[in-house]
């Protein structure tokens, strides 16, 4: 992973934090836990899905995951990797994450941009989020 921003700025423990809520970004998409991936967002989150739907608020973002989620069709396994962690403050961090989901057809690739805000008791929570679908060619 690549990191810009001084570390001793935002510190080890936040570094670490934030690969943890896109482990359990990676954990909750895989086991298509709806409620775990909604814990992960502020109530005032904005989401982009990669195919351009736009949720304003963690009650829409919600409804859509609610819906869509658990009748999710893969057949292979998903993963997630930080790939550049840049700190706009030391309490706000733009991540970029590497997203594949692998199946026998083939994988299919994703590229999530995950605008992360420190809460006041510590936490990182996805605060303005997008992801974009990787096309070939």
């Amino acid at each position: 992973m690549n990191t810009q921003g001084s570390p001793t700025e935002a510190g080890a423990e936040d570094i670490e934090a934030i690969e943890h809520v896109v482990a359990t970004v990676e954990r909750t998409q895989r086991d298509k836990d709806a409620e775990g991936f909604l814990t992960l967002f502020r109530p005032d989150a904005l989401w982009t899905t990669a195919h351009g739907k736009v949720l304003l608020g963690l009650d829409a973002i919600a409804e859509f995951t609610r819906a869509v989620l658990p009748q999710a069709v893969w057949d292979g396994d998903v993963t997630y990797e930080v790939i550049h962690t840049q700190f706009l403050r030391p309490d706000v961090a733009a991540v970029k994450v590497r997203q594949v989901y692998h199946s026998a057809g083939g994988d299919a690739e994703g590229a999530p941009l995950y605008v992360m805000t420190k809460q006041d008791d510590g936490r990182w929570l996805l605060h303005a989020c997008q992801n974009t679908e990787v096309r070939s060619g």
